[in-house]
């Protein structure tokens, strides 16, 4: 008789979340390939959701997707890299 695995119950850094962000770069950083390389340097998926980017700044709406811990270590590189990061507030009303 084989027995079931028991399900280990995930840890609050190993949750999956989804947060939407609101990224706003200085000029000095527009050029810098920001989403690309926190794709890349951390076990996440982006998805641009919004974005307006001129020579005088760039805003952004990412939705970050992955488990809770690497979420948080990809949102505080992205404010060590300089760019302000808000949550996205979602309202009442949706569209």
């Amino acid at each position: 008789m084989v027995t079931p695995k028991k399900k280990l119950s995930a840890t609050k850094s190993t949750s999956p979340v989804q947060q939407r962000l609101w990224l706003m770069y200085p000029p000095k950083l527009i050029k810098k390939p920001f989403i690309w390389e926190v794709g890349h340097k951390f076990k996440i998926t982006t998805n641009i959701r919004q974005a307006s980017v001129t020579d005088e700044i760039g805003i952004v709406c990412l939705e970050l997707e992955g488990a809770h811990g690497e979420v948080a270590k990809a949102v505080k590189w992205l404010v060590k890299q300089g760019v302000n990061v808000e949550p996205v507030e979602i309202g009442v009303i949706a569209g």
